[in-house]
């Protein structure tokens, strides 16, 4: 693979000597693959944080959740997860359309672990794991180029309270927030918008 590190991170390297301890990680841990016990770990996952920047290189990061799985290794070089109705902004997904380039991050932090996947993006409308994740309104799949742990000694040690009431879970009807409902918003809303269905719960 061809290095990771960019003219900056060699330049920090070398102002503080860690450009022997930068090149041992990457020769020995970072690859281009997802191992099996790297897909279980990202399988288990409720959760992720997604690095995305648009085609002017302004950077945004986004919070992923679902239920556990909702994030697919498809094969040992590719990734899938399914977006789900949001604010309607498609900042990181539109991100994705003008460049590819992504960076992911899976946190376990009741085990302090976690692993970064950084890869290039792919919106798909047709995509056939669609029919596995309710509500989905398209998939979004990773070509992988770099799979690597973090050390985990600044991860905070939480603990899951429970899941997202908003998660789609199929033969359930998922609510609605409530911000959707309030005046600033009401009226703004897309046609298919599922806050729009005066009989839809809301939380």
């Amino acid at each position: 693979m061809e290095s990771m590190f960019s003219d900056g991170s060699r330049a920090l390297q070398d102002r503080f000597d860690t450009r022997r301890l930068a090149d041992r990680i990457e020769d020995l841990l970072v690859h281009d693959w997802i191992s099996p016990d790297e897909a279980a770990f990202i399988h288990a996952r409720d959760m992720f944080f997604l690095a995305t920047a648009d085609e002017q290189g302004r950077p945004n990061c986004s919070y992923k959740g679902g239920a556990p799985g909702f994030v697919r290794v498809v094969d040992e070089r590719t990734v899938a997860f399914p977006s789900y109705n949001g604010n309607g902004m498609f900042l990181s997904a539109g991100n994705v359309l003008r460049n590819a380039s992504v960076g992911m991050l899976f946190i376990d932090f009741e085990h302090a672990s976690r692993m970064r996947v950084n890869g290039e993006a792919r919106v798909e409308h047709g995509d056939d794991l669609l029919e596995d994740f309710p509500e989905a309104q398209f998939m979004v799949r990773v070509d992988v180029r770099e799979v690597f742990p973090n050390c985990p000694r600044y991860i905070h040690k939480l603990q899951r309270v429970e899941a997202s009431p908003f998660v789609p879970r199929a033969g359930c009807a998922t609510p609605v927030p409530s911000w959707k409902r309030s005046d600033w918003a009401r009226d703004y809303l897309a046609a298919d918008d599922p806050a729009s269905d005066p009989d839809a719960a809301v939380i």
